[in-house]
């Protein structure tokens, strides 16, 4: 059992791309794990395929360094905004934070954002300014950037009082000062072990444990992941868990563990102050309590921020439905949506008055399309309407909407088309920095003003712009924000398309499909050029006659379809429309595939709209 003055619990927080897991990395190797020759991957945190392909951090990680006779239990937390309720559930867990910034360009949107959950928890912090070796670093300036950003973030005067460390995660080094010379991040245990606090805990009170996370393993089933608040554990104890409906269940522990590296090893039992995994019971959620009797009060979990989007998620019923996947019926997805949401608690789904629909509130775009793009490469099938703002009703019972903060740097030409974009989006710019030939811009903007935001500002400044958005309040409605201009193409058919077909709506607009592909009623093949829908014939062939014309043997030139990703798909979509979602094809189409049944929908909208402002 580890001596709770001799354990040190640390979250690792940062900005999307800011050298975070790479320098978990860098800890992991040089803490003696690993044998000299043994093979290990890189980014050894980034343990999802979708984690390791889109280069960020989606899931909090549990890892422990034994440094000397400290053991150092580390969580790896994402640095997107998106993904806040990994950072926010793990708080109860940590005694202090590594905030990890990059050398050149200093605190960002979400350095602010996951800086601003810790403190709120009363962690400890240790600023690390990452990547020192980089072209154009300026250490000295970022590190009074981050003491500006703690004060905006009304600090204590402990807080404030912060150690700082310099690092170059891609060599491997860290020191105390810019001047020293180091080969190992000897300087960064050091500190970790110095400047953090032993675990607030007290191993002579009863046994408590607040489920910060869960896992699950084949034979043991659902496993408890948190940090002991007082007493201890061991296997075959009797332990109640006190469910955050009120009721009471208890339970025998099967099965107690602890990290070495990223390893769950099997021990006897542990300690106050560890983060331990228990098994003994499949009735146990994020957020509730274990202790030993049914009379002791449950610990209070940290309050997480509110979803501020949601979708619908429904059954796959297009005409080419099953031929990729084999999970499409409405009790797999619910039973699938019911799985996440255990796990992932900023996760919210609510049943709707159909059968096969399921509203499902996250966080922002990514935080449902990360979920979504699982679930596709699980085998299923399924239809995903346009992202919806979630709002809410003040007391005097007027519509308040989700605003975020933006922070957009753009190259300094193009700054005049941007702000142009964010007007026509309901946005307000409140700061403008230059810094060579590029422009930061921060201000606020409706959160429906940034679905399909960030495609048109790739767009317009060929790739240049970056976006980052967090969360910042409710403020009254702004008003109607025109979304896509374009109408749709939309095929009137069943069938493969053909090159002679697709050269003549090419004329008409932009295609979403290529010559060979299956489409049906209802599909969207390509984007109009005028605003409204056009039904187009993308299967129709070539009529043979037996009578030679000048034309023939001309080849057909067709321009390439414009090809979306998942999240590019669902910020294209209107309200009409879906996302049909398969394993091996992300397909365009009306909510209503029948053209005259379209019609009648649309009339029937105009006439309540009518009655209603009547």
């Amino acid at each position: 059992m580890r001596d709770i003055q001799n354990i040190r619990n640390i979250a690792i927080i940062a900005h999307v791309d800011h050298g975070k897991t790479t320098l978990v990395d860098c800890m992991l190797n040089q803490s003696g794990l690993f044998r000299e020759n043994q093979h290990v991957e890189e980014r050894m945190m980034d343990s999802m395929d979708l984690e390791r392909e889109k280069g960020i951090t989606i899931r909090a990680k549990n890892a422990s360094i034994r440094y000397k006779d400290t053991f150092i239990n580390l969580i790896d937390t994402p640095g997107h905004a998106d993904f806040g309720g990994e950072v926010e559930r793990v708080m109860g867990m940590i005694d202090g934070v590594l905030l990890v910034v990059d050398a050149a360009e200093g605190p960002q949107a979400q350095t602010r954002f996951v800086l601003r959950k810790a403190l709120e928890a009363g962690a400890k912090p240790l600023v690390v300014i990452n990547k020192i070796d980089r072209e154009f670093a300026k250490p000295d300036k970022v590190l009074d950037q981050v003491f500006d950003l703690f004060i905006s973030l009304d600090a204590t005067d402990e807080q404030l009082d912060f150690p700082v460390i310099y690092a170059s995660a891609k060599q491997g080094i860290t020191k105390k000062e810019l001047d020293d010379e180091a080969d190992s991040v000897e300087a960064l245990f050091e500190m970790i072990v110095d400047k953090i606090d032993p675990p607030k805990a007290d191993p002579n009170r009863e046994f408590r444990m607040l489920v910060s996370n869960l896992d699950y393993s084949e034979y043991l089933g659902r496993i408890a992941l948190g940090k002991i608040m007082g007493g201890k554990v061991a296997v075959g104890d009797s332990v109640v868990c006190l469910r955050g409906d009120g009721s009471k269940v208890k339970f025998k522990v099967s099965a107690v563990f602890h990290f070495e590296g990223m390893q769950r090893i099997k021990i006897d039992g542990a300690g106050a102050g560890d983060i331990i995994g228990l098994a003994g019971t499949e009735e146990v959620f994020i957020g509730e309590t274990l202790t030993d009797s049914e009379e002791r009060e449950p610990v209070p979990f940290i309050p997480i921020d509110p979803p501020t989007i949601s979708m619908f998620f429904a059954v796959n019923d297009s005409p080419l439905a099953g031929l990729d996947g084999n999970l499409m019926t409405a009790r797999h997805i619910r039973e699938r949506l019911d799985r996440e949401i255990r796990t992932n608690v900023s996760l919210q789904v609510e049943p709707t008055d159909a059968p096969n629909i399921f509203k499902v509130n996250g966080r922002g775009e990514m935080h449902i399309a990360v979920l979504v793009e699982q679930m596709r490469r699980e085998g299923f099938e399924m239809l995903i309407s346009r992202p919806e703002v979630i709002m809410k009703r003040d007391e005097n019972d007027k519509v308040l909407e989700t605003i975020e903060r933006f922070f957009i740097e753009a190259p300094n030409d193009r700054v005049g088309d941007v702000m142009q974009l964010l007007a026509a989006r309901k946005g307000d710019i409140e700061n403008m920095d230059h810094h060579g030939d590029m422009v930061t811009l921060e201000g606020l903007i409706p959160m429906r003003g940034l679905i399909g935001f960030e495609s048109d500002l790739v767009n317009l400044t060929r790739g240049m712009g970056v976006l980052t958005h967090l969360y910042h309040g409710y403020s009254p409605f702004k008003g109607e924000i025109i979304s896509r201009r374009n109408g749709a193409l939309v095929s009137m058919e069943n069938g493969e398309t053909t090159s002679y077909a697709l050269n003549l709506i090419q004329e008409r607009g932009r295609t979403l499909v290529g010559p060979g592909e299956k489409v049906y009623e209802g599909m969207i093949v390509g984007e109009n050029a005028r605003e409204s829908d056009l039904e187009v014939n993308p299967v129709r062939t070539k009529k043979l006659t037996n009578m030679r014309s000048s034309g023939d043997g001309k080849g057909i030139i067709l321009e390439p379809p414009m090809k979306l990703a998942l999240e590019q798909a669902l910020e294209y979509i209107n309200d009409d429309e879906y996302v049909e979602v398969t394993p091996n094809k992300f397909r365009l189409r009306k909510k209503i595939l029948c053209p005259h049944e379209r019609k009648r929908s649309a009339q029937r909208r105009k006439a309540e709209m009518a009655e209603a402002q009547a």
